[in-house]
């Protein structure tokens, strides 16, 4: 594999490492070629055969290490496939197809999200989209498939760059703690209406947010809503919430403190938002939805082949007053929002994760030509000194 990851190589325990937790279950070994960490290497092996190469140059040389380092792996190991994580200015996916290329080893590119597909909040997002469809023009014809994470967003988006529908392979990545993120018997009290966990960014559409609480206002709706997170706008949204009259209604906090705690704050809400303008998943709604809540989110990442409108929450568009409408429309009939809730909660149990990793590594055993072990490895435990 070649990822952009800086965490797993210092100790951190972030995406890559939640994946390789159950996905090297299913394989032998598995290399991992990464940047140079922000700071200085303490793991170079984890979870018993995954092992690390960290590069020790900076982004310039980044792709001439890769190719170095990613040849000598496979003269001594023989892998039978590279999968490159591709996002960015895809340095790992041109290293990857120059290994393919001189190795002989087919390459499976990863696309789990294109900053500003479908719509863009900015011009660095509009710029990432442009170079996300200049790589997949380049690389279609190199690379063996394209892994995506969802079929009513990515999976379009490719075939219509001209990748063969036939290359292009839906492989969920989205997966929750369904032990944690759960649905319970005694119901909380509720402490607000309307609940959104994510970063305080741009294309999160918060001021859509906002806007359409207060545009329920004005037809005497008052939403009670809860933003949770950080980032660089969260000064913005307390500014619009005082100049759209819903300040009163607007609580803003940082992140939970665990896990458990976020699960209790889905509970004791409406319904979980997401407003956003492009998105990966997202999985804050699917973990509300495993929490009981019906989710109201613009159609972006798994979203929009998740949600149907009165069963298990409501698609909205771009905009505030379409966002107002679908709030209402969850939430002005209790009874029907308590069903949505149970739909989505059975909806969202195929987020498993032992299922999610299941079905990734039978698809790149697929992919190489292999069969699938009929049980993964043990797990991973680490000696005790």
């Amino acid at each position: 594999m070649i990822s952009g990851d800086r965490l797993t190589p210092v100790g951190g325990k972030g995406p890559l490492y939640e994946t390789q937790r159950g996905f090297s279950r299913y394989f032998e070994r598995v290399d991992i070629l990464l940047p140079r960490p922000d700071k200085a290497v303490t793991t170079r092996q984890i979870l018993g055969n995954v092992h690390l190469h960290p590069a020790d140059c900076g982004r310039g040389g980044l792709i001439n290490f890769w190719r170095q380092r990613g040849a000598e792996l496979i003269r001594e190991h023989k892998p039978t496939l590279i999968v490159s994580h591709d996002y960015g200015i895809f340095q790992a996916g041109r290293a990857a197809a120059a290994l393919s290329r001189e190795s002989g080893v087919p390459y499976l590119s990863e696309i789990h999200h294109v900053p500003g597909y479908p719509i863009a909040s900015n011009f660095r997002e509009r710029f990432e989209c442009l170079a996300t469809k200049v790589y997949l023009r380049w690389a279609r014809d190199r690379a063996m498939a394209f892994r995506v994470v969802n079929a009513g967003e990515l999976k379009p988006l490719l075939e219509k760059l001209g990748v063969p529908p036939a290359k292009v392979l839906v492989l969920r990545s989205l997966y929750i703690d369904l032990a944690t993120f759960k649905a319970i018997a005694e119901v909380p009290a509720r402490e607000q209406e309307i609940v959104y966990a994510g970063r305080f960014a741009s294309n999160k559409g918060l001021d859509k947010i906002v806007d359409a609480l207060a545009l329920s206002k004005t037809r005497g709706k008052r939403h009670r809503a809860l933003f949770i997170g950080m980032g660089p706008l969260e000064k913005l949204v307390r500014e619009r919430a005082a100049s759209r009259g819903v300040a009163d209604q607007v609580r803003i906090r940082g992140w939970t403190d665990s896990t458990a705690e976020l699960a209790d704050v889905y509970r004791k809400s409406g319904l979980v938002v997401c407003a956003s303008s492009c998105e990966g998943g997202p999985r804050s709604t699917v973990e509300g939805m495993a929490c009981g809540i019906p989710a109201v989110s613009t159609p972006v990442g798994m979203m929009k082949e998740l949600l149907v409108n009165g069963r298990n929450g409501w698609l909205c568009g771009f905009d505030a007053e379409s966002l107002a409408a679908a709030f209402e429309s969850v939430l002005d009939d209790e009874s029907k929002r308590v069903e949505m809730g149970r739909r989505a909660f059975e909806d969202v149990q195929q987020f498993d994760y032992e299922r999610t990793i299941r079905e990734y590594a039978l698809g790149v055993h697929r992919l190489a030509g292999e069969s699938m072990p009929e049980s993964p490895r043990p797990a991973f435990v680490a000696a005790k000194a």
